[in-house]
């Protein structure tokens, strides 16, 4: 299938609506979902290039079935590694901008801690005065990580969400999220920023609540991306068979 086989919506993204309903979507086997979602962060995050795909993919696996009320396993959640190569390039794709924009930040926040660590024989005010400028920076990276990765992520929602759901190849769904995302900017933009502030929220509960919204945040995208791709009822048609040959 190629992105010009699959049509999409426009502007019915609402971000409290789909949050809403992604909270409805898995509250009854919100533990599960839960599960999944760490398990799917921990092993994606241990080699986050080569194993980040295949895992969000698997995960977008059990919220489509959770949407189409097909019952599954946790198990199901390593689908996602029979589409490893789609997803290693949607994943790619991702993460090659974020480390171009990113990478001179970090520089410069390395250049600026270095410059300004105190030397021997420093006073406990010139240790304060680098702690505080040191955390100051470093709030600011954080802030400017956040920012770089919502307008990133605004183009490349859909990815993963396509390999699971209508089979793309890596670079057919990248391409589709971009259209799609360009085209539902602000609604996705609303949803993204909406789930960082509901995140943060959370990190003020001892971290705690931070993990615990992540399967409701990514439950949100799924009714997103629903929205926008509805459910394909029919089946594309095989090609014909050859015709007969006589000998």
């Amino acid at each position: 299938m190629t992105p010009e086989q699959s049509d999409f919506r426009v502007g019915v993204i609402q971000p409290v609506e789909c949050i809403k309903e992604g909270w409805a979507l898995i509250k009854d086997q919100y533990w599960l979902f839960f599960g999944l979602t760490i398990v799917a962060m921990l092993i994606g995050g241990a080699v986050p290039i080569v194993l980040m795909g295949p895992m969000m993919v698997g995960l977008f696996l059990c919220l489509f079935e959770k949407q189409g009320h097909r019952p599954f396993e946790f198990g199901f959640l390593f689908k996602g590694f029979d589409y490893f190569v789609p997803g290693l390039i949607v994943t790619a794709f991702k993460v090659i901008p974020i480390l171009i924009i990113m990478l001179p930040f970090y520089f410069i926040m390395f250049a600026t801690m270095m410059t300004t660590m105190p030397r021997d024989h420093a006073t406990p005010e010139d240790m304060s005065r680098f702690m505080t400028s040191f955390f100051g920076i470093e709030m600011i990276f954080v802030l400017i990580v956040m920012v770089v990765s919502i307008c990133v992520e605004i183009f490349f929602m859909f990815g993963y969400p396509l390999v699971a759901d209508r089979k793309l190849s890596g670079l057919d769904a990248v391409k589709l999220s971009i259209k799609a995302g360009k085209a539902n900017f602000a609604g996705i933009l609303g949803l993204l920023v909406l789930n960082a502030l509901l995140s943060i929220l959370g990190m003020f509960l001892c971290i705690v609540g931070m993990y615990l919204y992540l399967p409701i945040a990514f439950a949100a995208q799924a009714v997103a991306y629903r929205r926008v791709f509805p459910e394909m009822t029919q089946p594309f048609a095989s090609p014909p068979p050859p015709p007969a040959s006589w000998a």
